[in-house]
């Protein structure tokens, strides 16, 4: 064929394009659009269904992840790999049957009498000199907070209500115990597979890239097991302070506050700040004295936590910033809670570790 002729059938291509599949099948394009649309749709609706089931999944990958670097503790002891996760999980077992046993039946009849204390502890509070002359500089307003504050904590309707009724609290309370045996029974298997997960969702990736990516994963799971534990090693130190703080200066519910406390400083960075509010709060119902003690013992700790144990416990650990830590923790808190603030600051630890490993050094190369 004369090339003027190709020319000129190329250009009259340009001019007149090939018609497009929803020009030529307007039909076919409409049902196909609807059917990906409705494939989403059902997509999205069975993950919302199966969204409890995904964050149990999930925590218990997290834990497993935590309980790594204590498995190969036990390993650098000298204990064989199979020795040390029958260690692991005994210990799992035994910190389960203590909490069942020991620590929830305290935490009730902790509970049930601090509910039945709660007017005693109003008008305790109410009949101190220090909080008379506060009211009065105030003009009645701090007694009429406190008013309302002890008719609503008082009042079982304000509790029903906040549980959403009888029926619903024992729904919840249900669900809550089936998914913390799911969870627990999930970690035990997790941290006994661990290793061989890993192999078998390496073995998806190609051979050429396979050990590359192995070897950033690792380094990636490793750092962030280090981050969890450290972090559950520093909420429980900052536990145990907490209780001895609040019994020192005669708070009657210190274990009840020292196990909130746990589970909020959990949240590094924010969580700390949050507790030492409210034990001083707390503590304010002995006397301004010891909301003071408490207050300034805090402080102390939050130093002594940054300064000493922080760079002990977590050395190993990828290091977050702190605006990085308010960012993870409010957005995971505003889609699933406190358990989604403790997941996604260990996931932002891991996108940091690949950002600082991957994508700098590639952009350095370039």
């Amino acid at each position: 064929m004369p090339r003027g002729t190709i020319v000129h059938r190329a250009r009259a291509e340009q001019h007149n394009p090939k018609p497009s599949m929803f020009h030529e099948h307007p039909l076919r394009w409409g049902f196909t659009v609807t059917i990906g649309v409705l494939i989403a749709l059902v997509l999205a609706l069975t993950l919302f269904n199966l969204s409890s089931v995904l964050i149990s999944v999930f925590a218990a990958l997290f834990i497993s992840l935590g309980l790594d670097p204590l498995l190969r503790w036990f390993q650098k002891l000298g204990l064989p790999r199979g020795w040390a996760i029958v260690t692991v999980i005994a210990l799992i077992v035994g910190l389960i049957a203590t909490i069942l046993l020991i620590v929830i039946p305290f935490l009730v009849g902790q509970i049930q009498e601090f509910v039945r204390t709660v007017p005693a502890q109003f008008a305790a509070l109410e009949s101190s000199g220090w909080f008379a002359q506060l009211d009065e500089r105030t003009g009645g307003v701090i007694g009429n907070i406190t008013d309302w504050a002890q008719k609503t904590i008082s009042d079982p309707k304000f509790w029903a209500t906040i549980g959403g009724g009888a029926v619903q609290v024992g729904v919840a309370v249900t669900d809550a115990v089936s998914s913390a045996f799911f969870v627990a029974v999930l970690t035990i298997w997790f941290v006994a597979g661990l290793d061989t997960m890993k192999t078998a969702a390496y073995s998806l990736v190609a051979a050429s890239h396979r050990e590359v990516f192995s070897g950033y994963s690792n380094r990636i799971l490793d750092s962030v097991g280090r981050y969890l534990s450290g972090m559950v090693v520093l909420a429980f130190i900052n536990s145990v302070f907490s209780v001895i703080v609040l019994s020192l200066v005669g708070v009657s519910f210190a274990f009840i506050v020292g196990v909130i406390v746990f589970f909020i400083t959990l949240i590094p960075l924010i969580g700390t700040v949050i507790t030492t509010a409210f034990m001083t709060v707390i503590a304010l119902f002995v006397s301004p004295t010891a909301a003071l003690i408490t207050l300034i013992s805090m402080l102390i700790y939050m130093q002594v936590e940054a300064y000493i144990l922080t760079p002990r416990v977590m050395s190993k650990a990828v290091q977050v910033p702190g605006s990085i830590v308010l960012i993870s923790a409010l957005a995971g808190g505003t889609l699933a809670g406190l358990g989604g603030a403790l997941v996604a600051i260990p996931i932002s630890a891991g996108i940091i570790l690949l950002i600082r490993e991957v994508l700098i050094p590639a952009k350095a190369r370039s």
